[in-house]
């Protein structure tokens, strides 16, 4: 089968995406290759990450689902521990609500997007 499309980019909304793409550089090494008020544009690892302007951007209420989350991103890492305090080092939150904090931990990155922090088992999981 030919493919329609090729993957291009993920892209997150943000009331301030400079913001937002600093804490994800720090977060994951990625190189910012376009800034603006209005769109930053992050590579790296084979991967692009947009954060597009939006000002009426309504962050999730996760867990809660007055506002629910549209997406989130699963970060591989080798110790929860660390990459946990590294996070939240750079900018993100800690929620109270941990649904499973001994295989993974979901953080909050500075525009309220959940993400989380899991280590990669060998089965790929």
């Amino acid at each position: 089968m030919t493919a329609i499309a090729r993957f291009g980019a993920i892209s997150l909304d943000s009331r301030d995406p400079r913001r937002l793409g600093q804490f994800y550089r720090a977060l994951l090494d990625f190189e910012i290759r376009y800034e603006s008020e209005e769109l930053v544009v992050l590579r790296g690892d084979g991967v692009t990450l947009t954060i597009e302007h939006v000002a009426d951007h309504q962050p999730p209420d996760w867990p809660g689902n007055q506002v629910p989350k549209q997406m989130h991103l699963d970060l591989f890492v080798t110790d929860l521990d660390t990459a946990e305090r590294a996070a939240i080092t750079v900018g993100a939150l800690k929620p109270a609500s941990q649904p499973c904090p001994d295989r993974w931990r979901v953080l909050l990155d500075p525009s309220g997007h959940p993400f989380c922090l899991t280590v990669m088992t060998s089965g790929g999981e």
